[in-house]
């Protein structure tokens, strides 16, 4: 016996009678299955325009904070052991002030045997001047001998062969004369290599102190001692040895699009605050906008920011914040613009 009636057709009424089952039962699983979306608040605020520039024009972009000298990478003309580090992180440096140095016994021990050449040298310059003064003695009284031989009128009275020994004497002299100044001059062109070769190694000692070159606040250190340091490259890896910079004061490059470049007002004031505390601003003053519009390489890690775009880096600087900003740090900045809606 069937369950259904004779004339019941499954497609006429069976088909909508299973639509409008699933409908409900889709509706029952979105009702009680979906989890809850309400809506919270964000983590953070996102930052915003406060104060003049709330209802006037203007640019957003987004910077990191640097060095008012930008950073400067510390490496060393000598290759070598770290022997001593004179810094760490944080400390403020004057310019001149030593910050590391390397193994310096191979250039005392060159400068100990140059000086030992030094002295050779100037003890045979010493000796080649008392030959040259003898020898000169010597010919002056072979030459006065030989005059006065030639100056008798008697033939008689001064032998031929006396006159060929004065003139032998004049010249043997001479001779030694000539080889005296000739072991002068060597002695004199051998003091003076001696004393360059000081010269290089006292100035090769002098470098493998390294020094600061600028006065500055220490911004990293990247080498221990007995660590070896090559021309080439930073301690076991690729960092530079030492990072330093001015902070005093801080600058801040912020990037614009240059979509937007056009519209910044520049020369004006920024509204400047620190990622994550968009509550906390301040008032940049303008520094300088680079002449070059360039690739973007500074990224706020933003899921919907663009990074095959060109920006224009623009300076300012930041004032007395209290520790507000750090070299590294992001920032957001709104700047003026000379029209157009705002961002």
């Amino acid at each position: 016996m069937s369950l259904l009636p004779e004339n019941f057709s499954f497609a006429r009424k069976g088909l909508p009678i299973l639509a409008i089952v699933g409908l409900v039962a889709a509706a029952l699983f979105i009702f009680f299955g979906m989890p809850e979306r309400d809506l919270e608040e964000p983590e953070r605020d996102p930052p915003r325009a406060t104060g003049d520039l709330a209802d006037e024009p203007r640019v957003a972009g987004a910077g990191v904070v640097e060095p008012s000298s930008e950073t400067i990478e510390v490496g060393t003309a000598l290759a070598g052991l770290v022997t001593e580090v004179f810094v760490q992180p944080g400390d403020y440096v004057e310019r001149g002030q030593p910050l590391f140095t390397v193994d310096q016994r191979a250039i005392r021990s060159r400068i100990r045997e140059t000086g030992a050449a030094v002295q050779e040298a100037r003890a045979a310059l010493a000796e080649a001047q008392a030959s040259i003064a003898e020898a000169r003695a010597a010919e002056n009284t072979a030459s006065r001998q030989l005059a006065l031989y030639r100056d008798v009128d008697d033939p008689a009275a001064v032998s031929r062969a006396e006159v060929i020994r004065a003139e032998g004497d004049a010249s043997a002299a001479r001779e030694r004369r000539q080889l005296a100044e000739s072991r002068l001059s060597a002695a004199r062109a051998r003091l003076e290599s001696a004393q360059a070769q000081v010269g290089t190694a006292q100035t090769e000692l002098g470098r493998a102190t390294v020094r600061a070159p600028i006065t500055g606040e220490i911004l990293a250190v990247n080498i221990r001692p007995g660590e070896f340091l090559s021309t080439g490259g930073g301690g076991g890896n690729a960092e530079s040895f030492i990072e330093m910079g001015q902070t005093r004061p801080l600058y801040i490059r912020i990037d614009v699009d240059e979509e937007q470049a056009p519209r910044v007002d520049l020369g004006e004031p920024a509204l400047v605050s620190p990622r994550g505390a968009a509550e906390r601003q301040v008032r940049a003053t303008f520094v300088r906008a680079e002449p070059q519009v360039v690739p973007k390489t500074s990224l706020t890690n933003s899921a919907s920011e663009r990074v095959d775009v060109r920006v224009l880096q623009i300076i300012y600087e930041l004032p007395e914040a209290d520790g507000l900003f750090r070299v590294g740090q992001q920032v957001d900045a709104f700047i003026p613009a000379t029209n157009g809606a705002d961002e």
